[in-house]
């Protein structure tokens, strides 16, 4: 009969009350009919798929409420699904006993129940033939013994689920059987409720009471719509299983327990089993909206040169920012404080596809050293610096648009999605593609101990499920490798994640949040890649790694914890990189590294936090290298206590506080730290650990970082923070190599103590609020070709002890050079100028040489000024005064070198970690050509790269 004959709604009615076999011949009889077939979807299909006793709601547990895309897919899926345990009938095709395995289309169904012929399972079974089904009748049937399945038969419930109760242990000794629609508790004599070692079971639409499952290889396991209440799985060596739509609800251990390796020895569903796991393959599919919201967190587009960042709201209110510790403010100085109370960075939430920009109370043109209102003619005196060696690091800062007031995100910013990530790392992709011992999916966990734990080189997969209330999520140990694909995870009453002894894996785009402890817990050698997650609104740290622990963490988002976003400690060393580390709770750090942590810390968005960026502990070593850490209420960089960092190549920009503050003395910050150091409470399962005495011997780990003995910070821009770019406080040595500071609303360079040198070298300082180089009293400190411009104050201010040696001082509001005090420098062939004031002032009892220096004129006409109590402690010789003539043709200029920092081999226009490395050569070269010349306590520039 033509399609055309009725009315479509009229076909869709009589289709209706089709059975199943029916509706799939009437698919094939031709292309119109099969269109109508599939027209059913949303009745017929519908019906089909909820009416079923087999299974229940295609997004059961996870969504329950949320339909399928298609109900015919969905319900052919679990169709297919549930014939698995049939497929072997195909190799016993060739076996020498065909005629006992034969598998009859007219198969028998055995009635189990009152008033039926077998009136419990034991006889049903003795009578039972292969791929025979005995149906249960609704009741309660209890075995006093266990009994042993030696055929493949299929065990099935009548009516709804939780009619027909087994209080029964069953030993499966056969290839294969199927249990459908059953409550199983366990018998009086043992909690075992099913076990295996040989064939393969699969449970359909089951509930599981008080008892486990055991699975041995080569035996396997298909679970589908089943509920585990206070009951758990156990595989030991299982080449394959799968877990689909199950629930798991208050396990007193871990509810699914995968142990040992992975057998060789295959049995016939393997094949089958994998086959249907890969056709379903989540990794490449369109985003999902989580299962999970982010709270009271909106995300907003930052552009870059066409990039598109993700981040995050600063949500803080005015009151949490009063909560903050006044021991930190009280290392300020009373002018610092009053900077910083000037400087109100506020971030606004914009639309997507808009700019964000940090609204603030100053600009470049605030440190201008020309206004509006001066003599214009002054200008004519002023010298040409703008093409020195650190211009193109200064040129992101000025000219970096769309991005405002100095902050210009670098074009690897973005946060990379995960198909990018794989596509780009092949050997990323195998694993992420790898299907070995149990598969999880779409599982439901709540509300018990423990998720999953893997042990002993098990090997577990878990995709799409949600892991809530339970003490620990997962748990993966001793040489064994999880995967964990899109999952949620919250409330846990530890950490959501640990791994340990040498576990390793992947951990990707899953949501992590709200857990009492770390969102994902590395130690003790684990070394697995976490990519692409958002860990977030933890009540502790987002990520710990200590303990000798490793880990390749990259693309993540982590926000909103109530401690540092990425905690490394105890020789944790982990490659950082490419993360978003934004909205932090903390009063410490965004990363906090620190006891011997020794991360690499590259390409991350470091920003927003309630208090600084980074921080670098007590004997905290690590590379930081290419961050963007801008708008913490916090300083940029916090550096303190014995600590041995290389940082290189970072914006570091518009935070509260410093740009980068170096506070090597416990004792200098012993109020600030009294909230966090009694925090490191790393707690295991809820028992304390003593991690520094578990600790690896060996310290000579292999590292392709370049070696430094001396803290090192080069190659960086700090611009527009609230105090000063870079303050020191510190009993060690300290290098200060080839950063640009710009435009911070204190000093550039803070030298408060050193009784070490601080070697600042080949560093361009200028547009600061207050002078280029403050040295405070006893301080050594040796400043060599730098580039000291247009600051508000003095160039340089020094009350120490050291070197001035080949700087450019130009254009700066108050004096080039001021020696007070009681200071004690060599100051020798400088170029220096003063628009307003002197050149070089020495007051009070100052003393030291001034030599060989070239003094251009400025407007005020004055050059050296000497007012000391001791002429004969002070020598003033050799120095050559430039005097401007107006009618003159010549001009000056900065050359021979040009003007500083003047790098070899630096052009403008490379990237900054390019121009590092270059520097890091060339002073290489320099060290190694005047070695043994330079005095014990001296040439900086020899050892200072």
């Amino acid at each position: 009969m033509e399609i055309g004959g009725l009315p479509l709604e009229l076909w869709r009615l009589i289709l209706a009350y089709l059975p199943l076999r029916d509706l799939g011949r009437c698919g094939m009889v031709c292309h119109s009919w099969y269109d109508l077939i599939i027209s059913l979807d949303n009745t017929r299909w519908r019906q089909l798929c909820l009416g079923c006793v087999e299974c229940r709601h295609p997004n059961w547990p996870i969504k329950p409420d949320v339909e399928p895309k298609s109900w015919r897919e969905a319900f052919k899926q679990h169709y297919v699904a549930s014939r698995t345990w049939t497929k072997n009938a195909q190799d016993l095709e060739s076996s020498n006993c065909l005629y006992l395995f034969r598998r009859k289309k007219d198969r028998r169904t055995l009635y189990v129940g009152y008033g039926c012929e077998y009136e419990n399972l034991r006889t049903a079974l003795a009578s039972a033939n292969v791929y025979d089904r005995i149906m249960l009748l609704p009741g309660v049937y209890e075995e006093q013994n266990e009994i042993t399945l030696k055929i493949p038969v299929e065990i099935i419930g009548q009516g709804k689920l939780g009619d027909v109760a087994l209080l029964v242990c069953i030993d499966q000794q056969c290839p294969t059987t199927r249990l459908c629609n059953l409550v199983f508790m366990p018998a009086w004599f043992t909690p075992v409720l099913f076990k295996t070692s040989i064939g393969h079971v699969q449970f359909d639409n089951c509930n599981l009471e008080n008892g486990q499952i055991q699975i041995h290889a080569p035996g396997t396991c298909q679970v589908k719509f089943c509920t585990f209440n206070q009951s758990s799985i156990h595989f030991h060596n299982v080449a394959l299983s799968v877990l689909e739509n199950c629930e798991f609800v208050g396990s007193e251990n871990a509810s699914i327990t995968v142990e040992g390796s992975p057998t060789s020895d295959k049995n016939w569903a393997c094949k089958h089993l994998s086959a249907c796991a890969k056709s379903r393959n989540i990794l490449f599919n369109a985003p999902e909206v989580s299962q999970c919201g982010l709270g009271s967190t909106d995300y907003f587009g930052i552009e870059s040169s066409g990039v598109n960042v993700r981040t995050s709201e600063t949500m803080m209110n005015s009151d949490q920012y009063h909560l903050l510790s006044h021991a930190k403010f009280q290392l300020l100085d009373d002018k610092a404080s009053d900077k910083e109370n000037e400087f109100n960075g506020n971030l606004y939430k914009c639309k997507e596809g808009e700019v964000m920009t940090i609204d603030t109370d100053y600009s470049d043109s605030d440190v201008s050293t020309i206004s509006e209102n001066e003599d214009e003619d002054q200008s004519v005196y002023k010298l040409s610096y703008q093409s020195h060696g650190l211009s193109h690091i200064l040129a992101k800062t000025l000219q970096g648009r769309p991005m405002a007031n100095g902050i210009a995100l670098q074009g690897d910013m973005s946060l990379k999605s995960l198909q990018h990530e794989l596509q780009k790392d092949k050997e990323l992709q195998t694993l992420a593609n790898t299907i070995h011992g149990c598969l999880i999916r779409k599982c439901l966990f709540r509300d018990g101990k423990g998720g999953v734990f893997i042990c002993s080189q098990g090997q577990a997969k878990v995709e799409e499920s949600i892991f809530r209330d339970l003490t620990y999520a997962v748990r993966c140990i001793q040489n064994s490798k999880v995967i964990m694909l899109k999952n949620d995870i919250y409330h846990c009453k530890t950490s959501g994640v640990f791994l340990r002894l040498a576990a390793g894996g992947l951990i990707a785009d899953n949501n992590i949040h709200s857990n009492t402890e770390a969102g994902v817990d590395i130690r003790k050698g684990a070394n697995p890649v976490v990519l692409c997650n958002r860990i977030h609104s933890g009540l502790r740290s987002g990520i710990v790694v200590l303990g000798n622990g490793k880990g390749n963490i990259r693309s993540n988002q982590i926000f909103g914890n109530k401690e540092a976003g990425i905690y490394i400690l105890y020789n944790g060393n982990p490659i950082v990189s490419g993360n978003h580390i934004f909205q932090g709770l903390a009063l410490w750090g965004g990363v906090d590294i620190r006891r011997g942590g020794d991360p690499v810390l590259r390409s991350n968005l470091i920003c927003c936090g309630y208090s600084d960026g980074v921080v670098v502990g007590e004997r905290g070593k690590g590379l930081i290298e290419g961050n963007t850490i801008y708008g913490n209420k916090g300083c940029g960089i916090w550096i303190m206590s014995s600590s041995l960092p290389h940082i290189t190549s970072n914006q570091i920009g518009h935070n509260s506080i410093y740009g980068v503050a170096v506070f090597c003395r416990k004792d200098d910050a012993s109020d600030y730290l009294a909230n966090q150091a009694g925090n490191e409470n790393f707690n295991d399962d809820g028992e304390a650990a003593n991690w520094e005495n578990d600790l690896d011997s060996e310290d000579d780990r292999f590292s392709s970082r370049r070696p430094i003995s001396v803290a090192l910070i080069e190659s960086n821009n700090i611009n527009h923070n609230g105090a000063a770019g870079l303050y020191i406080k510190s009993s060690e040595a300290l290098n200060i190599m080839a950063n640009a500071i710009h435009a911070n609303q204190d000093n550039g360079v803070a030298v408060f103590q050193s009784t070490q040198l601080t070697r600042i070298a080949n560093n361009s300082i200028s547009c600061n609020r207050l002078s280029g180089v403050q040295v405070e009293s006893v301080c050594r400190v040796e400043l060599r070709g730098n580039g000291i411009y247009d600051n508000r104050s003095h160039g340089i201010t020094s009350k120490g002890d050291g070197i001035v040696l080949e700087n450019d001082i130009i254009g700066n509001r108050g004096c080039g050079l001021q020696l007070i005090q009681t200071a004690d420098m060599k100051v020798t062939r400088n170029r220096i100028q003063s628009i307003h004031d002197f050149g070089i002032a020495l007051r009070d009892q100052a003393k030291g040489l001034v030599q060989e220096n070239m003094i251009f004129q400025g407007k005020s006409g004055n050059n050296i000024l000497q007012q000391v109590s001791n002429a004969e402690d002070c020598i003033v010789q050799h120095n050559k005064l430039l005097t401007f003539k107006k009618k003159s043709d010549v001009t000056w200029t900065l050359e021979n070198p040009p003007a500083r920092p003047y790098i070899e081999g630096c052009t403008r226009g490379v990237s900054s970690t390019q121009s590092s490395q270059r520097v890091a050569t060339v002073t290489t070269r320099i060290a190694a050509r005047v070695e043994g010349r330079c005095r014990s306590n001296g040439s900086i520039f020899c050892t200072i790269l």
